[in-house]
């Protein structure tokens, strides 16, 4: 390693740290290309500049960044700051506005980076012009926070609710999870007011409390796979369709219904719709063959996207 200065590698010593909490002295002082001794002295300058460094005894103990830390310099390069606006700019188009808690935030950032990389990233936040994305609802960040705490924590929650119709109330649920999907936020949990799981937008939620009873979510419980099939059911339109490929093959999306492997290796797909011709459609660009099982107005649909296709085609 080049000539460094103490306080650089004491530096290069919080990095170390932060990226791989219950580092040894002794590995710390391989990475620093020091002897143990040394590694030792620059956690001795950290904590003298008010680090919180906690260190533990014992065969797997090591040293970790306790609570309390304040953000260090950021060391970003050019490439990952420009990445770092564009995901950014790209989930929250209002991030070029300094009046937008996300773009307060993002220009912070920003004017935390060296002048040479804040100037192509200053330059990208506020000449990128985004499309807003008419299907995403950003909820509460702080009703976010507690949720995920609560699932993370295993906490029971009390929370409200008003639908999408304006009817409000209030129930206690077990919060499995936080998931993102499409731009939209959803809480996968078990309610306790029907004894069943359930999915809630959390852009809905109106209020949330911590309660003092603990949870144990289902150790197999895929949080994505659960809300995608929560999405398929409980619809106006019952749906059964026999797709003749294996289910790994089956490109369509998974709040369609749930997909099945059939004994002969095809899959079946059964679910439930709002809008049986947007089924049709979905199912339409299959690059297969498949048979609609039902219900009866899936059938209808079908029939009539294929009378549709058919007559653009000039087969009549």
């Amino acid at each position: 390693m080049p000539e460094t200065s103490p306080t650089a590698r004491a530096l290069l010593a919080l990095e170390l740290l932060q990226s791989r909490p219950g580092i040894t002295a002794e590995q710390l002082g391989e990475r620093l290309d020091v002897t143990e001794r040394a590694a030792r002295r620059y956690v001795g300058i950290l904590r003298e500049a008010g680090i919180p460094v906690e260190s533990t005894r014992g065969p797997y103990g090591g040293y970790r960044v306790g609570r309390g830390l304040r953000l260090p310099p950021l060391m970003f390069s050019a490439s990952e700051a420009l990445a770092l606006v564009m995901a950014v700019l790209d989930g929250h188009p209002d991030a070029g506005d300094p009046t937008d808690p996300v773009g307060s935030a993002l220009g912070k950032i920003v004017r935390a980076l060296p002048t040479s990389i804040t100037a192509q990233a200053e330059t990208v936040r506020r000449g990128a012009a985004s499309a807003t994305d008419r299907s995403a609802v950003r909820p509460d960040p702080e009703t976010t926070a507690t949720l995920v705490h609560a699932s993370e924590a295993g906490r029971r929650v009390r929370i409200g609710y008003r639908t999408e119709a304006g009817r409000e109330w209030s129930a206690e649920v077990d919060p499995w999870a936080v998931v993102v999907r499409h731009s939209r936020w959803y809480l996968l949990c078990w309610s306790h007011a029907v004894e069943a799981q359930r999915a809630f937008r959390i852009d809905r939620v109106r209020s949330v409390a911590l309660l003092d009873f603990p949870f144990t979510r289902p150790a197999d419980l895929d949080p994505v796979t659960a809300l995608e099939e929560h999405l398929a059911a409980g619809w106006e339109f019952e749906t059964s369709v026999e797709i003749d490929l294996p289910v790994d093959q089956v490109w369509l999306p998974r709040v369609m219904g749930r997909f099945e492997p059939l004994p002969d290796g095809r899959t079946l797909l059964t679910g439930s719709t709002s809008n049986p011709y947007g089924y049709a459609e979905d199912l339409a660009r299959l690059h297969t063959t498949y048979r609609i099982l039902g219900g009866p107005e899936l059938l209808a649909a079908a029939r009539d996207v294929g009378k549709r296709l058919l007559d653009a085609a000039g087969e009549g």
